[in-house]
């Protein structure tokens, strides 16, 4: 699967990576035909790689490489290759406790900072799915295997603590990827920073108010510092829509370069900001009032089923038999020691709710007025619909975040969310 014959570092064009594929025995059977023949077309619309579909007369695969800078800035902004070799490992680990739920591995070379893997199809990116308001009926139930099984066997629930803290080290050098995100999530949207936008002029006075925000700003440093000093398991790191492949049965997760050792509430936020902002920005799709209801009402619904399948999972992978060094089970016997952990159970599921709706509510800010935007809201053509969307979400993240207590459970936050689905904020401009 690995392979060396790279040499040093060098980006692949189309010419160049076909006679690398070709060199490879096994891809270039898996391709068939001629190399000569095959159709390389780059796809990669996301904000840091080169993402090839190469496809043969036999079958298809798709390519990622990593560039030596962000693609969304430029040279301007290097960002180390060895992302590329975390991404692998995360897919390793990944398909081994949740088989079926990423794209398979065909090839890696470290030195090329490239990986070959299966060619998902004819999966799309959820998010234009969402857009396009449409259902995913196998989609929770994929995700929260993936997220319960990921988050729980990586966790010293789960590991002994030599084995947590050789995890830990494996995954420790991705500190780049890691700064990415302190800044982009936890610090920039709440001060003037080169890369923050936002839809002006309307959210002007919004992100005036975000700037000035003293309680918020003490908010999401406590988040940054949960980020930061609490590895608590591997995360994908990176669990939002746009990393999320699906048809109507089958959920692919892709994308795990920022893969690292973090708090499980980061990516369970992750994935509930991302279905938040879809609800949001579905009525800047609208060409009729209310053609969207049955849509809004499943990603409601999938809001509240995600986290509460997620820890039904979760609780039950604990209750079979954890074999990590935390909780021993030696310290629990008979039956007051049963109900005893079983309502400690509880209280970590709970501190684990609080943090995935703050990191939920990060999520969400950040994509409105940091760096990278997401489709939900940007394929709204007018901005002043698009402003009205994201106001209404940012409204919701301000009070997930800063009033945390007030949402006791995820129908709480559901009900929120639906309560100001048609509020009209007071914009600049």
């Amino acid at each position: 699967m690995t392979g060396d014959r790279a040499g040093d570092y060098r980006i692949l064009h189309e010419a160049a990576l076909r006679d690398y594929l070709a060199s490879l025995s096994d891809i270039a059977a898996l391709l068939g035909g001629e190399p000569a023949s095959w159709a390389i077309t780059e796809v990669g619309d996301g904000n840091l790689n080169l993402v090839f579909i190469v496809k043969g007369g036999r079958g298809g695969i798709a390519v990622k490489q990593a560039l030596p800078y962000v693609r969304l800035v430029g040279e301007s902004w290097p960002l180390p290759l060895s992302r590329a070799h975390y991404e692998y490992l995360a897919l390793s680990k990944q398909a081994q406790l949740a088989p079926g739920l990423v794209p398979a591995l065909l090839h890696h070379n470290e030195p090329l900072a490239l990986t070959v893997m299966e060619l998902l199809e004819p999966h799309i990116i959820m998010r234009k799915g969402l857009v396009a308001a449409t259902q995913y009926p196998g989609f929770v139930d994929d995700i929260t295997t993936f997220m319960a099984r990921t988050l729980f066997f990586t966790s010293d629930l789960a590991l002994s603590a030599a084995e947590k803290k050789e995890g830990i080290a494996a995954f420790a050098g991705n500190h780049a990827l890691c700064k990415i995100t302190e800044d982009l999530i936890f610090t920039d949207p709440y001060r003037i920073a080169e890369q923050n936008r936002w839809t002006a002029p309307y959210l002007d006075g919004v992100a005036s108010a975000l700037r000035d925000d003293m309680e918020l700003h003490v908010a999401i440093s406590r988040l940054k510092l949960k980020f930061m000093a609490s590895p608590e398991a591997l995360l994908h790191g990176d669990l939002h829509t746009g990393s999320i492949m699906v048809t109507q049965s089958q959920t692919r997760v892709i994308d795990p370069e920022f893969a690292f050792y973090g708090p499980m509430g980061f990516d369970v936020g992750a994935v509930l900001a991302n279905l938040l902002m879809a609800y949001f920005a579905s009525a800047g799709h609208e060409r009729a009032p209310g053609e969207r209801a049955a849509f809004e009402a499943w990603v409601l619904g999938t809001v509240e089923r995600v986290w509460s399948e997620f820890a039904g999972k979760f609780l039950s992978l604990w209750r079979a038999g954890a074999a990590g060094d935390a909780y021993p089970v030696s310290l629990f016997a008979g039956e007051k020691g049963v109900a005893r952990l079983e309502a400690e159970r509880q209280a970590y599921m709970h501190r684990l709710f609080t943090d995935t709706v703050g990191f939920a509510a990060a999520k969400t800010i950040r994509r409105i007025f940091g760096l990278a935007h997401n489709i939900d809201f940007e394929l709204i053509e007018d901005p002043k619909k698009r402003a009205i969307s994201e106001a209404r979400a940012v409204r919701l993240a301000r009070a997930m975040m800063v009033e945390a207590a007030a949402f006791r459970s995820i129908a709480d936050v559901a009900g929120a969310a639906r309560k100001l689905r048609d509020w009209m904020p007071e914009l600049s401009g």
